[in-house]
């Protein structure tokens, strides 16, 4: 996570500044497209509009920074990494697995010069483009939009896979996402989940909250949930704690400098001892709220110690029952390199400085401390060939001892605050009955907030069910209820109410849903399923369809692709452009405008 360099160490701020970062692994310019085909001269001219307010050159910006005098002290080949830290990222992707046409993806992917990413070891796969970041152009540009859109592809700069494969979920695991806008490790989390277990998408910066709900329903997986709270004070909800809590902390961002050439002019060795006591703390919480065993990952897209190594070792330092895991283990082939032990103090020239500094932003001096930090991760921009990054992977001891005190008082339900109104709620009997009558079965899971069903999984309602405690435990809180987490979103949006009555099944639950609720679905030949694609619309032919008025699934018998239609004097296609696009594609479809008679 980044935050603008010079920004004050406002945690509100900070914790919203979430970046992510890529490979620009290139495909050489005379193999690409031609639509494709970028010169390094057009990022020269990129870092010169972006420099022309200082009047001077990106070259001399870069070479004049304190940055790079700051790698200096940090690697002895400054000036490779310098060469490898200017060009644009190239543009990547992770395919969504959870998609039943996630074979098709990844082949259009290939088709259009893609070439999966080598080290990437996670659920699915990932795939670097032959163009830069937001360089697509025409038909393939529509495409790979439409594909971000329908939940198939999240675009993810490559670097930034490496956390949740090293955060090593596992399907059924309770997972936190601390500082998780705008989503894309929180959707990468919950292609390892599935349909088992519950991923909480944390974000303390309440405008930032609507992105990360955009993203989750975007993606379309039942298994998340968003919360709103600072991280430093994240309720352990559940009581027994999370299996795996990953902490991509706000930082300086000193290594993407290829995708915000700001970082040159502004970036300072003091703007990472700001956020350095932030970054101790989000740690720290993470810690205290994993079970016993579970997975604590830290990242940052830092290259200073003091935001890396150095949280690293304090975090070490105050818990006798934390083990530092070899990164290098957990991610094989990946370019990576061993974390520092020992660092100078650097002042904001770029120099080694005699300023006195918190003792934990100094090299650890303790033996069993300083003698394992090389298993964090370190990744430079030129080794990479992309962002630069790092990540510490910590586990647990299963024998660690709980700080919970003995209960004094059980708060009875009246004693405490309910939910607000809009909050997700399990489904009421009544309108179960109801839904079960209309639908003729009843899918597993479901919830209700206002006019919306919901679909989760079955860790979420253990989470809604169970008891917790505040005062270190000696108040104990009833369940059925999701305070003192502030939920903001739940799950997969399933269906609409209207006046309290089931109105219709949603676009993008109706693949999921289609084949499960024979009430309201209809199997159909692939030829009117083809006409309802191309034309939008179609006449009813079918006396079952035409005593059916209201929303329907309709169900290719061919294939069993579902798509929610509107029965009225005719069927009306109720897909988003996007996915009505992605359909035509892959049955050789052309979308027609159909003129009003």
């Amino acid at each position: 996570m980044r935050i603008p360099c010079g920004t004050a160490a406002n945690p509100q701020r900070l914790a919203g500044g979430l970046t992510v970062y890529g490979d620009a692994r290139r495909t050489k310019a005379k193999n690409r497209p031609r639509c494709f085909r970028r010169s390094r001269a057009v990022d020269v001219c990129f870092y010169r509009r972006l420099c022309m307010d200082s009047e001077v050159s990106w070259d001399k910006l870069a070479r004049d920074s304190v940055l790079l005098k700051a790698v200096s002290h940090w690697r002895d080949d400054a000036e490779v990494w310098l060469e490898g830290s200017f060009d644009r990222l190239a543009e990547t992707v992770r395919v969504n697995p959870l998609r039943r046409d996630s074979a098709w993806t990844e082949n259009w992917l290939e088709e259009n010069g893609a070439v999966c990413i080598p080290w990437f070891t996670g659920q699915g796969s990932a795939w670097t483009l032959p163009f830069e970041r937001g360089g697509a152009e025409g038909e393939v540009r529509e495409v790979l939009k439409s594909l971000h859109e329908t939940g198939r592809v999240t675009r993810q700069e490559a670097v930034s896979m490496l956390p949740v494969i090293a955060l090593g979920v596992e399907s059924g695991d309770m997972v936190l996402d601390m500082c998780a806008s705008p989503g894309s490790k929180t959707t990468h989390i919950a292609e390892y989940l599935g349909d088992n277990g519950l991923v909480l998408a944390n974000e303390v910066v309440n405008s930032r909250v609507n992105m990360l709900v955009s993203n989750s329903n975007r993606h379309g997986s039942p298994c998340i949930g968003v919360v709103n709270h600072d991280g430093r004070h994240m309720p352990k909800v559940p009581e027994s704690g999370f299996d795996r809590v990953l902490v991509d902390a706000p930082c300086t961002g000193s290594g993407t400098t290829r995708k915000n050439p700001d970082v040159w002019s502004k970036w300072l060795p003091s703007g990472g001892r700001s956020l350095h006591e932030l970054q101790v703390d989000l740690m720290t919480r993470a810690v205290a709220i994993t079970k016993s065993g579970g997975r604590v990952v830290y990242a940052t897209c830092s290259l200073d110690p003091v935001e890396n190594e150095a949280v690293v070792a304090e975090i070490l330092r105050r818990n006798d029952h934390l083990s530092l895991l070899d990164a290098s283990q957990l991610l094989p082939g990946v370019p990576g390199e061993s974390g520092r032990s020992n660092w100078p103090s650097l002042g904001d020239d770029g120099r080694p400085t005699d300023e006195s500094l918190a003792e934990s932003m100094l090299p650890p001096t303790e033996e069993r401390i300083s003698s394992i930090l090389h298993r964090c991760m370190r990744i430079w921009n030129d080794r990479v060939d992309a962002g630069g990054f790092f990540l510490a992977v910590l586990e647990k001891s299963a024998d660690s001892p709980s700080k919970q005190k003995p209960a004094e008082h059980t708060l009875k339900p009246d004693e405490i605050s309910p939910d607000p109104r809009d909050t997700p709620k399990p489904l009421p009997e009544e309108l179960e009955v109801s839904l079960g009558k209309k639908w003729g079965a009843l899918p597993n899971e479901l919830w209700i907030r206002g006019k919306r069903i919901l679909i989760s999984t079955p860790q979420a309602r253990i989470v809604w069910e169970s008891e917790r405690s505040r005062k270190a435990g000696r108040v104990r809180i009833p369940g059925g209820r999701w305070r003192p987490l502030r939920l903001m979103h739940l799950g997969l949006k399933a269906a609409l109410l209207r006046k309290g009555e089931f109105d219709r099944i949603v676009a993008g639950a109706s693949q999921r849903l289609g084949a499960e609720l024979p009430g309201v679905s209809t199997v159909i030949d692939s030829r009117l399923f083809d006409e309802l694609l191309s034309n939008g619309e179609a006449k009813i032919t079918e006396t079952r369809i035409e005593e059916s008025v209201g929303g329907r699934i309709l169900i290719d018998i061919a294939n069993g692709d579902c798509i929610p239609v509107w029965v009225g004097s005719r069927l009306s296609l109720m897909l988003a452009d996007s996915e009505r696009r992605i359909l035509c594609m892959q049955r050789d479809l052309q979308i027609k405008i159909v003129e009003e008679e």
